[in-house]
Formats: structure tokens, C-alpha cells, sequence
């Protein structure tokens, strides 16, 4: 369920889930503090931190990653198996109807008309936006301090129908977002007939670089104009060496991803092993998920919006 409340600063309207009842939050249109109520609409209670106390990452961050990062699989609380159970379901799923697209053609006298029905591909990309979505979740979540799975609580047909197609535009608006630059020269040098492999080497590395951010503004702050390039780019330099761990684990998981195809027809052993690797790699997408919402919980004075 979630609380939803004016900001006690700029009456602007928030909602955050009811878990996080009594934690401090910060605005994401004014930037000011406050305690989260315990009901909808009550006043919020405002807190005034000192500069200092605002301008410090919290320490720990790498031990956070690398130690405690395992404890979503070791702890068996009820919100990590579910979680698990949710995640794994979702590739299984993915990995078998992904190959389930039809085709059949219309004869007439002299025309024939070919129709394509890609209910795999539909399906597939459907269960990506499910996907995507417990992962903002899970950001959203470690960002205020919660160290466990988030719930995969989807609703009925139409909150379910939502999410996944939320997430499904959010992904397209990221992806838009970040390779910008790289659509735009690749569009040029395709129309000109000329190119420099360099350059677009260099800018489709940027837009995977800046990915992970993009991925944290739309996730903890839940709104696409904070996909600016200032709110993407100032906190990286602020907090690089952190921010790298962020993108490295999230290269390695979709180097990973990219190794496993899905189920079309191929041999029990190979189907079988496929279907490992591509559990393998949500494996290593949790963990770089898990370590994008512990930088926004380190560093979250660098985050200047």
C-alpha cells in the first residue's frame, strides 16, 4: 500500500510504500527532508540537517557490495525466497515461449498475403517489463535502507498489465536517453555512406557507462526528467571509483545475458545449459541492481537533484 503526503516544504504530492512508514526521505522536487507519515495525507514532519551531515557519504559501500550482496541468497527470510522463486519463474518462462512466433499465409488468385504473429517476441519483451520492474524495486528499496528482496505483489490483470508496461517505456525512455548521441552519429554516418568506427565505439561505451545512473534517477527518484545529463553525469565524477564497481557488475551480467540464448528446439542437454546461463546471469543482474540502489543510499548527498 502506498502513503501518499504533501511535502511539508513545497506542498508538492510524494508517495512511498507504507513499509517505509517513520524513515526519513527527501523530496524529489525540492530536495528538503522529511519523516514519512504513517497514514496517507497526515503532515509530514520536517527535518532540517546540518551541511555537514549532508554533504558525507555514508562509508562501508564496497563491504555492502561484495559481503553482504550474498545475503540475499543465504537468507532464507520469506521476502528473499519469494523473490528468488519470482526471479527464476520469469526466466523460465522467458526462456520457453521466447521461440513461440507463427506465420501463415493467405493464397489468393493472384496475390498471397504472408502474416507474421510474434507471440514469443511479445511475451519475451513482457517478461523483461516484469523484470525490470522488481529490479526498480529492488533499488527503490536497498536505496532506504532495506537489505532484503523487495515483495513481487503485482495486483490484479490491469496493475499487472501497468507495471510491465511502464517498465517496458521506462527501459525504451533509458535506453533513448543514454544513446542519444550514438543513435544520432550512427543515423549521420549511414546517411553520408561515410564513418568513424571510433567515435561510435566510444559513444555506444558512454551510453552503457551512463546506463546504471539512469537506471538509479528513474528507479529511486521515479520520474524520466531526471534523466538530464547534469543529474547523470555530476554525481559519477563525484563518487567515481564507486560508480565503476556500479557499471562493472553490470557488464559482466549482460556479457553474461548475451551468451544465453533462449529455448528453439535445441537438444535437452543444450536447452538445459542454456537455461543455467540465463539464470546465471539474473544472478549477476541482482547483484549490480543491488549495488545501483547501495550507491544511491552511500552517496545520495552527491545526487544534486
Amino acid at each position: 500500500m502506498t502513503i501518499q503526503f504533501n511535502c511539508p516544504y513545497c506542498n508538492a504530492v510524494i508517495g512511498f510504500d507504507e513499509k517505509y512508514s517513520g524513515k526519513r526521505a527527501q523530496c524529489t522536487s525540492c530536495g528538503e527532508y522529511f519523516i514519512i507519515p504513517a497514514k496517507s495525507f497526515e503532515k509530514a514532519k520536517k527535518v532540517k540537517l546540518e551541511k555537514e551531515e549532508i554533504a558525507e557519504p555514508i562509508g562501508g559501500f564496497y563491504r555492502a557490495v561484495f559481503t553482504n550482496s550474498w545475503k540475499l541468497f543465504t537468507n532464507k527470510t520469506q521476502s528473499n525466497t519469494a523473490g528468488i522463486i519470482f526471479i527464476a519463474a520469469i526466466v523460465c518462462f522467458k526462456f520457453i515461449v521466447s521461440g513461440m512466433n507463427y506465420s501463415f499465409t493467405i493464397q489468393g488468385r493472384s496475390l498471397s498475403f504472408d502474416f507474421y504473429i510474434p507471440i514469443g517476441w511479445t511475451l519475451w519483451a513482457a517478461s523483461w517489463g516484469l523484470l525490470f520492474w522488481f529490479y526498480r524495486e529492488m533499488i527503490y528499496s536497498t536505496a532506504f535502507d532495506e537489505d532484503n528482496l523487495p515483495k513481487a505483489t503485482l495486483g490484479g490483470f490491469f496493475e499487472f498489465t501497468w507495471k510491465i508496461t511502464q517498465s517496458l517505456y521506462y527501459i525504451f525512455a533509458i535506453l533513448l536517453v543514454t544513446g542519444l548521441p550514438y543513435i544520432f552519429i550512427a543515423l549521420i554516418f549511414r546517411l553520408t555512406g561515410s564513418g568513424w568506427p571510433v567515435l561510435s565505439y566510444l559513444l555506444l561505451f558512454a551510453a552503457l557507462f551512463l546506463t546504471p545512473m539512469a537506471i538509479l534517477n528513474v528507479s529511486v527518484g521515479r520520474d524520466l526528467t531526471l534523466l538530464r545529463p547534469d543529474y547523470l553525469v555530476v554525481p559519477i565524477f563525484r563518487a567515481f571509483w564507486p560508480y565503476i564497481v556500479t557499471v562493472i557488475l553490470l557488464a559482466a551480467a549482460f556479457l553474461l545475458q548475451s551468451q544465453a540464448s533462449q529455448y528453439s528446439g535445441q537438444s535437452l542437454a543444450a536447452a538445459a545449459g542454456h537455461l543455467v546461463l540465463n539464470l546465471a546471469a539474473q544472478f549477476l543482474v541482482l547483484i549490480a541492481m543491488r549495488s545501483i540502489g547501495l550507491f544511491a543510499r552511500h552517496y545520495s548527498c552527491h545526487l544534486n537533484w
